[in-house]
């Protein structure tokens, strides 16, 4: 029992301290810390007492412990591919090695110190994480280790008496059914008696001596499991504390390296400090892009700023490459931060009615220009878009109810609720791509044609930030209809896109800009139901070229992914690769999204790039993530670096410092009840004077689910359905008749758009025919369909 109490966890926190005597075993382990970070690489060291700590650098054994890990309490469970699970005081640490040897000789490491910290406990009540305890808690501890030691002597005797008496009675029992002693069976029948008396005794006995036992243990458990919880508590919060100190000390540090010193350089080494944990080590498992990039010294930035001074837009300072060699200065946030405060003081013009009336004889009063201190406001004249819809029902969905309406119907006549759709269509869905179309009105005025891919790109990839919590689907467009979005006022430009073809569905977009682009796409949808998810590829292209270079970019779009379809929260991710061409100059950017893991060490959503020109030089680095921001780093020197993954070759290259490209906007207020729509989507819907009767906005179903009021929306939604399918077997009927006759079969032709075979890529694609607002501006809608 000794052994017993002396066994007990130490109330002291050795993560407090190094470990103390030599290290058993050291070296780098992947640790996983959270959701946001993933595994994070740390370093171990297992010292010869049986105590596993951890550093985030190898530096921090001087003065700083991450954590300690009492080995000789620990459980450790060695999992598939490399990885680690020790488990100790209730919490699990997941670790993981680079390799399977790796990991096998750390567990070996691990299972041996855990022997011999158990052997120590077993030997000494004076280990080195313990404190002395209190003298009165040690005289009342050992007051009731002679109590209960007491009771097990008691219960010693008993189970010796008990054994004794019960094989005299197995004896009498066996003798009493021996048929050669009939003559004296009364004899036998009462030493059998007497001996059953004398076991029931020593057996009550032995009850009453386990009672006891176990009332003192139980009254005194439940005191040390108090102060063992107390401990605990006490332990962890010294932890939290310490991670707070920890985290202000790392805070005091870059705020310190951050400062500039006179006469002082800032040499690399202050650069890459431990803020930035990624840049510590490789990721020698997952495929990772096959580059590296290094941000480079202020002496090489100075040493290249002649170079770099060729590379700008014709010697002609703008606002995307001002002040780039220039890392001591602020960066690009900063910069956009620092607005004017005042604007020049409004000149005291006198008016000069005379000269106004003078202009105005013979004209039109809609046809006299005005002064401006009598015209009207800019902003004034633009129009106020709405900022919210309905919150959104929170009806649940009966799959029973859903189950009940497919009896007996053809698949593809199943009627779907508007439970698993959203307010939009997906026109609508397509228009949001120019939620961020001011990174093409910078890209139009951009001469280097690189800088210009920088900013296409970051387009490309800000088209996905709206679907990181969209994960209900659009409502499935009727052939014919269409969606215009007039943001001449405001932005520029005008979009229209029609829904072109229905199986499969397919829809056609167009975009003209006054501030220098046009941007056209041709998407058709093609998903796939893969038990636990469904992925959506997007078939075709997207085009864009600007006016003044003629500059003709195309590119394609990657998977989306919406997974726990069966079971759990719906979350949608976006992988594949993207490959921007700029056709007239042959300049190229490759974009990775990766997708997302559990296991990874890289940030999630994470997107990667390298844009290079026509000879396949790189030039700049592009990274981010899709749902927040892109970065670009322009490339000063590049070499070879060491192997990767499955033996690759990765260049390390040496940038600049990153500028900002792109940055989401943040959700409006009370996004989450507005099925998390952006900005720009919660005016999609909005109405709209003049726009076409085949107009998404118009459209019942989507309005009635917008207004919250779903058992409507799904009567509409099953009433249009039907009307569609009657339509097309009409035009199925129509074509057989033409076919028995003899005479060509004209397919359905869109309204808007019509199909071209396209000089930069060679394939047939719709394209905007035009007359759409010409049609607009005369109200004359004679020739749309009626599909709603």
């Amino acid at each position: 029992m000794n052994e017993l109490m002396r066994s007990m966890p130490s109330p002291t926190l050795p993560g407090l301290r190094l470990p103390p005597g030599p290290h058993a075993h050291r070296g780098w382990l992947f640790k996983w810390t959270n959701y946001l970070k993933g595994y994070q690489r740390r370093w171990f060291v297992l010292s010869s007492d049986g105590l596993l700590s951890y550093y985030r650098t190898q530096a921090e054994m001087a003065h700083t412990c991450r954590g300690t890990i009492p080995m000789a309490t620990a459980h450790i469970e060695v999992g598939d591919t490399c990885h680690l699970v020790v488990t100790s005081g209730g919490r699990s640490y997941h670790l993981k090695s680079t390799s399977d040897a790796e990991c096998q000789r750390w567990a070996s490491a691990l299972q041996q110190a855990k022997a011999s910290g158990s052997q120590m406990m077993q030997h000494s009540d004076d280990s080195g994480d313990e404190g002395p305890p209190a003298l009165d808690g040690r005289a009342l501890t050992a007051g009731v280790l002679k109590t209960l030691a007491s009771k097990l002597d008691d219960l010693s005797t008993c189970n010796e008496l008990i054994g004794k008496h019960g094989a005299a009675l197995q004896r009498s029992l066996s003798e009493l059914e021996d048929p050669r002693g009939a003559t004296d069976g009364t004899d036998r029948l009462k030493a059998v008696n007497e001996r059953a008396t004398l076991f029931r005794i020593t057996s009550n006995a032995a009850i009453n001596a386990c009672r006891d036992f176990l009332d003192v243990a139980e009254t005194h458990s439940r005191r040390w499991q108090r102060a063992l919880q107390y401990e605990r508590e006490q332990r962890h919060h010294l932890e939290e504390t310490l991670e707070q100190l920890a985290k202000q000390h790392n805070s005091l540090e870059r705020a310190w390296r951050e400062k500039p010193h006179t006469g002082v350089e800032r040499t690399p080494e202050g650069e890459a400090s431990d803020e930035n944990e990624e840049a510590e080590f490789f990721d020698a498992m997952e495929d990772t892009p096959a580059f590296i990039t290094v941000t480079a010294s202020n002496h090489t930035q100075h040493k290249r700023s002649t170079s770099n001074q060729s590379m700008m837009s014709g010697g002609r300072p703008n606002d995307w490459t001002h002040n780039e060699n220039d890392s001591s200065g602020p960066n690009l946030m900063q910069q956009r931060r620092a607005r004017r405060s005042r604007i020049p003081d409004k000149p005291n013009y006198s008016l000069n009615l005379w000269s106004i009336m003078k202009n105005c004889i013979g004209k039109e009063l809609s046809k006299i220009p005005m002064p401006i201190p009598y015209g009207p406001n800019l902003m004034q004249q633009r129009r106020a878009r709405r900022s919210r819809i309905p919150d959104k029902p929170n009806y649940s969905l009966n799959p029973w109810s859903i189950m009940k309406n497919c009896i007996g119907k053809e698949l593809s006549k199943i009627p779907m609720p508007v439970n698993f759709n959203e307010p939009l269509s997906m026109l609508q869905r397509l228009t949001e791509d120019l939620e961020y179309s001011e990174l093409l009105d910078r890209a139009a005025r951009c001469d280097s044609t690189l800088e210009q891919m920088c900013l296409v790109a970051a387009f490309s990839v800000s088209s996905y930030s709206t679907t990181v919590h969209r994960t209900a689907k659009p409502f499935n467009p009727l052939l014919g209809e269409t969606y215009e979005l007039d943001r001449l006022d405001e932005y520029g430009y005008r979009s229209v896109s029609e829904q072109v073809s229905h199986h499969p569905p397919a829809a056609a977009h167009h975009v003209s800009s006054e501030r220098g682009w046009t941007l056209w796409q041709d998407i058709a949808i093609d998903s796939k139901f893969r038990g636990k998810y469904i992925s959506v590829m997007p078939l075709g292209c997207i085009h864009l070229e600007f006016h003044s270079s003629g500059h003709h970019y195309v590119w394609s779009k990657v998977t989306s992914t919406v997974h726990n379809i069966i079971v759990g929260k719906l979350w949608i991710d976006q992988s594949g690769d993207i490959e921007i061409v700029n056709t007239s100059t042959k300049d190229s950017c490759h974009l990775k999204f990766s997708p997302y893991s559990y296991f990874s060490r890289d940030a999630p959503r994470k997107v990667t790039g390298v844009v290079q020109d026509q000879e396949g030089s790189a030039h700049y680095i592009l990274s981010g993530t899709w749902d927040d921001k892109m970065e670009s780093a322009k490339i000063v020197d590049s070499s070879p670096g060491g192997g990767g993954s499955e033996g690759k070759q990765k260049t390390v290259y040496q940038t600049l410092p990153a500028k900002l490209l792109w940055k989401k906007y943040p959700l409006p207020d009370n996004a989450e009840n507005m099925h998390f729509f952006s900005s720009l989507a919660l005016t999609l819907n909005e109405p709209e004077d003049g726009v076409a009767p085949t107009d998404s906005r118009l459209r019942p179903d989507q309005q009635l689910m917008e207004a919250g009021l779903w058992d409507e929306a799904n009567i509409q939604k099953q009433r249009l359905e039907e009307r569609q399918r009657l339509e097309r077997k009409k035009r199925e009927a129509q074509a057989s008749e033409a076919l028995e006759d003899g005479q060509d079969i004209e397919g359905y032709h869109p309204q808007w758009f019509e199909k071209r075979t396209n000089e930069a890529t060679g394939e047939r694609t719709y394209v905007y025919r035009g007359g759409y607002w010409e049609a607009k501006e005369r109200q004359d809608w004679t020739q749309c369909p009626e599909i709603f």
